[in-house]
Order: structure tokens, then C-alpha cells, then sequence
């Protein structure tokens, strides 16, 4: 019996992983004129699929926290690596102040705001809130990409595209450092050990600085390896973009072996790998492969998160926790938005922009799923339902006003996405 079982199920897999990759090139092309946006497909998609009798996996989080945690840090990081290639802007204090009025001003206080609505509306301990507000603080790198930049060397970018898609590339390194505080809490404050000193000197000041030089260190070499050794041996003669996917990885491993943030590493690499050579048409292929890539991991994730939904992530999920969840999405990202950009010389239409469109997803499940697996939660279960309904909620409100609003905005800067020779931003691959 099982060994004719077995060739039935492995043809549904391979049947199922062709339509997967079929998708992954068509529905970015489908959808590019539609009010959606891919990811409520997938995850439209996984809950029907785990709605059929014949799947008997639930592919719930708390049940696979190990996978859940490796599987959402890969689909970061490979979109960590995407980000910092496509960024056509060249990094400085000046060029950048959009990015870091975001993450000094917008993120801390977001991180303040849900830890107190955490403690007050949901009665979460101070160790849990903290936890919480850590895991929903960063704009997501992954759907976020929708209002990202295009792929390089495809022009001038915007003030939205670009403040939140450097901001989805650093705030998830500069988030961990609240995790881990979250962390040091939930052990220290039971029997009132310090804390503070080594979160100061250990994992904001030592891991955020090597985590920076890590990354530039290995973006150096590999952009020496790629462009600037002789000619017959340098990489961008192959023309495999894969090497950007072995940077990644590099650059992951090496600063994670040594404690230090590997998330803001990668970005940190990527940007530095694309300053070598800012305008070497190899960029493209190496960003082609990263998205490419992405687009397939996100979309796996993502149907395994619509087979959540329906296997019961919700069930715990109460109105007040309905409650919390709206106000995070549409009331303290916005504010804290405007309050980051305070001051800021861009107009009213861009600043309401920037401050809706704080996208939660991937990086929310990795941060929550790294907490839960090195701290203690009463009820961790609960925990997923709230992430779990804010992600869902961030996708749809997001995904359905994501293309009205870029489209009118480009429309009064006076550019056309539709016309030829403009590459459509965000998770199009090469056949757009």
C-alpha cells in the first residue's frame, strides 16, 4: 500500500511545485493592473489548498517553531540581499536622511506605542509586549516590495520608493536589538539581575557595529572578486548572477558565527557589493536571481500562512485583540510616520505615503518565532493569532490600496509607469 502511495504523492508535488513556479512568473504581470496584489493571491491560494480533505497537514507555527523561524530568516535575508542591489541612490548622512528619520524616530516610537497598548489592552507582561512591538516594528522587506524601488540602474528614484525600501533594508537589523532586550527582560526580571549594561555594550553597540563592518567587509571582497580583479577571471565575466545568492550567504554565516546582526549584514553587504560597480550592467543579473528567488520562498511561506489562517492560527484572536491590531496598522505606524518625517522636504501626498505604508509580514514571523523559541510566553499561541491577524490585515490593506496610490502618485510627479522603457517596481521579475 505505501509503495503505491508514494509515487502518487510525489507526482502532486511536482505537479504542485511546476503550477507554484508557473505563478511565480505569471501573476505579477496579471495582477500589475489590478487593485491586488500577490500576496493575497498566495495566501488565497494556501487557504484553499489546506481547506481540501486531502491534506491533512496544519502548517500552524506553534507546531513547527524551529522550521517557521529557518524558513521565514531565509526568505529575509534573500530579500534583505535584493534590496540593497537595487538601490540606485548613493549612500550618505545627507542622501539618506528620509531612511534615518524612520528608523531614530519612527520605529522607537512605534516599539513604545505597541508595548504599551501590549501591556494596557491586551495585559500582556512587560517581557511579552516588548516582544510583540519588536516582532510588528519593522516595515517587511518581502511585501513590501510593491512600493520598493525597480530593479538597478532604472532611473531616478523616488522619495516614498526609496525612504521604504531603505527602511524595510535597516530596520530589521535595527529591531533585533529590541528583541534581544525582550529576551534579556523575560530572565532578568524575575530574580533582578542587570540587564541594561550588557544590552548597551553587547547587543546594541557590539553587534550593530560589527554587524556594519561585517557586512562592508565582505561587499568589498566580493566586489573586488567581481569586477576588479583581471579580467579573465573576474566574476561578472560569467554572468551567473548566482553569486549574489553566495554573498548572501557569506555574509549571513560569517557575521552570525562571530554574534553579530546577520540581517544588517546582508543589506550592508549588498549595498557595498553594488558601490564597487554601481553601474555594471552584471547588476541587473545579480538582482534578477535574488528576486527571482524571493518571489518563489514568499510565495511557499505565504501559502503555508493561508493554510494557517484556516487550520486555526486565528482561533484565539478575541475583539479587543481585533482592535489592537487596527489601531497598529492605521493609527500608530501613521503617526509615528508623520512625527519621524517632521520637518522633512517632501510634500503632504509623499509624507502620508511613507507613514501608511509601514508593510508587516516576513520579518514579523521570524522576530516572533526567535523570541518564542529563546524565551518564555504564557501563551504563545495567543501571541500568533495577534502577529497573525495584523499580517493579514497589513496585506490587505496594503495589497488593495498599494496600486491606486503609487499609480496617483506617480501620476502627479509627472511620470508614466505604464510607458515604455519604466520598469514596474516591486516583485515583477525579468519578464516585465
Amino acid at each position: 500500500m505505501t509503495s503505491d502511495l508514494y509515487p502518487d504523492t510525489y507526482i502532486l508535488v511536482m505537479t504542485g511545485a511546476g503550477l507554484l513556479i508557473a505563478l511565480v512568473a505569471w501573476l505579477p504581470l496579471a495582477l500589475k493592473r489590478l487593485p491586488l496584489s500577490l500576496p493575497i493571491v498566495c495566501i488565497a491560494i494556501g487557504a484553499v489548498l489546506f481547506l481540501l480533505p486531502q491534506v491533512t497537514l496544519r502548517p500552524l507555527p506553534i507546531r513547527y517553531p524551529e522550521v517557521t523561524e529557518r524558513f521565514a530568516e531565509f526568505v529575509v535575508i534573500i530579500a534583505l540581499m535584493g534590496a540593497g542591489l537595487k538601490i540606485d541612490r548613493v549612500f550618505g548622512w545627507r542622501q539618506w536622511s528620509i531612511t534615518w528619520r524612520l528608523l531614530a524616530i519612527t520605529m522607537p516610537l512605534g516599539i513604545a506605542a505597541i508595548t504599551l497598548l501590549g501591556m494596557t489592552a491586551l495585559g500582556l507582561p512587560l517581557a511579552v509586549a516588548l516582544l510583540l512591538a519588536a516582532s510588528l516594528a519593522p516595515t517587511d522587506p518581502v511585501l513590501a516590495a510593491d512600493v520598493q524601488v525597480g530593479p538597478p540602474k532604472t532611473g531616478d528614484e523616488d522619495e516614498v520608493r526609496f525612504g521604504l525600501t531603505s527602511e524595510a533594508g535597516l530596520n530589521d537589523g535595527a529591531a533585533f536589538p529590541f528583541v534581544h532586550l525582550a529576551i534579556m527582560l523575560a530572565a532578568a526580571l524575575p530574580i533582578g539581575k542587570p540587564w541594561l549594561a550588557e544590552w548597551l555594550t553587547y547587543r546594541v553597540l557590539w553587534e550593530i557595529v560589527g554587524g556594519v563592518a561585517g557586512g562592508w567587509l565582505v561587499g568589498r571582497v566580493f566586489g573586488w572578486l567581481t569586477f576588479h580583479i583581471p579580467a579573465e577571471t573576474k566574476l561578472a565575466r560569467t554572468g551567473d548572477g548566482l553569486i549574489a545568492l553566495s554573498a548572501t550567504f557569506v555574509s549571513y554565516g560569517l557575521t552570525e558565527i562571530v554574534h553579530v546582526y546577520g540581517f544588517l549584514a546582508v543589506f550592508v553587504t549588498a549595498l557595498t557589493f553594488r558601490s564597487t560597480h554601481r553601474d555594471h550592467k552584471f547588476q541587473r543579473e545579480m538582482h534578477a536571481i535574488t528576486e527571482q528567488i524571493e518571489r518563489l520562498a514568499m510565495m511557499v511561506l505565504l501559502i503555508l500562512f493561508g493554510g494557517a489562517l484556516v487550520s486555526g492560527l486565528l482561533a484565539s484572536v478575541t475583539w479587543v485583540d481585533g482592535a489592537v491590531a487596527l489601531a497598529i496598522l492605521l493609527v500608530v505606524r501613521p503617526l509615528t510616520g508623520r512625527i519621524g518625517l517632521i520637518g522633512h522636504p517632501a510634500d503632504r501626498g509623499e509624507k502620508r505615503t511613507l507613514a501608511f505604508f509601514g508593510i508587516r509580514g516576513v520579518g514579523s514571523i521570524y522576530y516572533l518565532a526567535y523570541g518564542i523559541n529563546h524565551m518564555a510566553v504564557p501563551d504563545a499561541t495567543h501571541l500568533w493569532g495577534i502577529v497573525g491577524l495584523i499580517i493579514l490585515l497589513s496585506v490587505l490593506f496594503h495589497g488593495l490600496t498599494v496600486t491606486p496610490i503609487m499609480r496617483s502618485l506617480d501620476q502627479r510627479r509627472g511620470v508614466d509607469p505604464e510607458a515604455e522603457g519604466v520598469p514596474p517596481p516591486g516583485l515583477q521579475g525579468p519578464a516585465a
